[in-house]
């Protein structure tokens, strides 16, 4: 009987759905086991391939209670995650301590695409995972303002290696903490990108599930170099609703389609404008123009964020909206964000490399 039982729990798994990931509990492969229980309840443990902390409890109980209705219960369900490594461009290999590496990207400056970056590393880290953030904007680093760490240098114990700064709880790197704040970076292509691949390689990432790089905008040589150089899991683009963004939006796609970078998905930064005083709401860079771009290119839609004052100032002061309000509305929205674009990550294919021993030849004696 309780092996009956057990096949109509797994039977029942293949048609209920996980609400994150949109596929069915079996065929996410994230079912870790089910056994009886010595009260003649059944346990069943879940292990995510996403990180979604803030989101354990509600899985677990509406799992269970799915299950309890159509007879099959007691159940109880514990929830756990675990994140693995995905494949990356044919003929690179991933970094060292690093499993995936997510480029944020944007056809054009001033889309907010360096504030998307940061909240996505600080929303990530806060659903669980072991996250990093690489500042790739070699001209115009952001990022150790943004993250409350301006006019700090990493150390380095060997001369040759750096250890990344910890803002947050998040690694972060950016060639801001190696120059003055002041001092403008008047490289040609192959000085920035030599620079940004030193940044990359040279930094002792410590054990990261994700790696966030916060690329440069634009679509010219540097960026196109840096897409063939470094191992990308995938890539998020950046965009806001007006047709001057999205039709530089596409440039990106495009850049990366050519060197074999999978698209996570498109985000649409600055979709509506909330006014702090009477809470009034308007899209003044227009509706709905990522939404409609993301379909027609057959990419996945990964949400919509406000234009607000208090993301500016927050992110000003070095402690951007995930870390000065967590459950703040602006701060669920990027952890949305954050577990959507973790799910696209784990669909893609998985790096089978480290699971396949080395084989050497030698001359026999």
């Amino acid at each position: 009987m309780s092996s009956a039982r057990i096949d109509a729990i797994q039977q029942a798994l293949t048609t209920l759905i996980d609400p994150l990931s949109g596929q069915s509990w079996s065929a996410s492969q994230q079912v870790r086991s089910a056994a009886l229980a010595g009260d003649g309840g059944v346990e069943l443990a879940l292990e995510l391939a996403y990180p979604a902390r803030s989101q354990h409890a509600t899985l677990a109980a509406g799992l269970a209670d799915a299950l309890n209705a159509q007879g099959l219960g007691p159940v109880r369900v514990s929830v756990t995650q675990k994140i693995v490594a995905h494949a990356v461009q044919r003929g690179l290999q991933p970094l060292p301590g690093v499993k995936n590496l997510i480029a944020v990207a944007s056809g054009k400056g001033g889309v907010g695409k360096s504030t998307t970056a940061a909240n996505l590393a600080l929303a990530l880290q806060a659903e669980g995972a072991r996250v990093g953030l690489l500042d790739a904007d070699i001209y115009g680093p952001s990022v150790p303002l943004m993250m409350g760490v301006p006019g700090q240098r990493p150390e380095s114990a060997d001369g040759k290696t750096m250890e990344p700064l910890i803002a947050h709880g998040v690694q972060v790197m950016s060639i801001g903490f190696l120059v003055p704040e002041d001092q403008a970076m008047v490289w040609r292509g192959p000085m920035a990108t030599g620079a940004l691949e030193q940044l990359l390689r040279q930094t002792n990432w410590q054990d990261l599930d994700y790696l966030v790089v916060d690329l440069p905008p634009g679509t010219g040589d540097i960026q196109l170099t840096l897409a063939q150089r470094v191992p990308v899991t995938g890539a998020l683009i950046v965009t806001t609703p007006q047709d001057i963004a999205l039709i530089d939006a596409k440039k990106a796609i495009k850049m990366f389609e050519k060197v074999g970078v999978p698209i996570l998905g498109l985000v649409e930064n600055m979709a509506m404008y909330c006014c702090p005083n009477c809470g009034h709401s308007e899209a003044i860079f227009g509706a709905d123009g990522g939404k409609t771009m993301a379909a027609e290119l057959g990419l996945a839609y990964l949400g919509a964020l406000p234009l607000q004052r208090s993301i500016r100032e927050q992110s000003d002061a070095g402690t951007p909206p995930v870390v000065a309000e967590p459950e703040g509305a602006a701060a669920l929205l990027y952890k949305a964000l954050a577990r959507q674009s973790a799910v696209a990550v784990g669909r893609l294919a998985k790096d089978y490399a480290a699971k396949f021993p080395t084989i050497t030849i030698s001359k026999a004696t």
